[in-house]
């Protein structure tokens, strides 16, 4: 397994412009938008950056080579990211820094995981994205002298939110169980609030609620399906 101790020597020096120049970033995120957002927030930072969409694809990745940085969403398809925050940060060699993200409010859960800060979404601030992982960071991994707070947002690719909407839909079509719709409803509400897709976050959002009560859902359900057609409709007529 390549470790970062191996490379650490011709490792390049960070600068101002771009204090995580040399690191790499491993993002564990099923939506592509949410993962579009954290690319830009990368290349901006200077780190490179690979992408694990689920539990599984992430120990492949971990198996291969032990990344700088790991970025974990709360909610993966075949998982819980707080398990897999807690099952990182125990291992030796463990990524120099480990960081939970969620649409929700999951700090105290990640935190108490062992991770090593926590960013909440929609995550697009440069200055947030950099300060959160620069101060996880030792002070010879940061660059030197001063450093000006960038005010730049990123802006993901409207298609990565097609893409994200797409596969909801086919997640609906291909699943019937009712234990995938909490999946559906937290992963909707987390990349449509980023999208600020309002109407659909609230359809999401009324679904998780009355699955949190254990209620029926049949139509939350159906209301949140149609608003999903309604967008793929709405992208192939563009």
């Amino acid at each position: 397994m390549d470790t970062i101790d191996t490379f650490a020597p011709t490792l390049p020096t960070p600068t101002a412009n771009r204090p995580l120049l040399g690191l790499t970033v491993l993002v564990i995120e099923d939506s592509r938008f949410a993962c579009e957002a954290m690319r830009l927030l990368c290349l901006r930072s200077g780190a490179r950056i690979r992408r694990a969409d689920s539990v599984r694809s992430a120990r492949r990745h971990l198996k291969v080579y032990r990344p700088t940085i790991a970025i974990i969403d709360v909610g993966l398809p075949d998982g819980n990211g707080i398990d897999l925050i807690a099952e990182l940060t125990s291992t030796s060699p463990r990524p120099e820094v480990v960081i939970g993200t969620s649409g929700d409010d999951f700090e105290k859960d990640v935190m108490a995981a062992g991770a090593d800060a926590y960013l909440g979404k929609p995550l697009t601030s440069l200055a947030v994205f950099q300060e959160c992982v620069l101060a996880c960071l030792p002070r010879d991994r940061r660059p030197n002298g001063p450093r000006v707070l960038s005010d730049e947002n990123v802006e993901p690719d409207p298609l990565a939110y097609q893409d994200d909407i797409a596969h909801v839909a086919d997640v609906l079509e291909e699943n019937k169980d009712e234990r995938v719709l909490d999946y559906v409803a937290q992963f909707t509400s987390g990349v449509a609030r980023s999208a600020r897709d309002h109407d659909l976050a609230r359809a999401a959002e009324a679904l998780a609620d009355r699955r949190a009560r254990g209620q029926a859902a049949a139509s939350e359900t159906a209301l949140l399906a149609g608003l999903i057609q309604k967008r793929l409709a709405e992208n192939i007529a563009i």
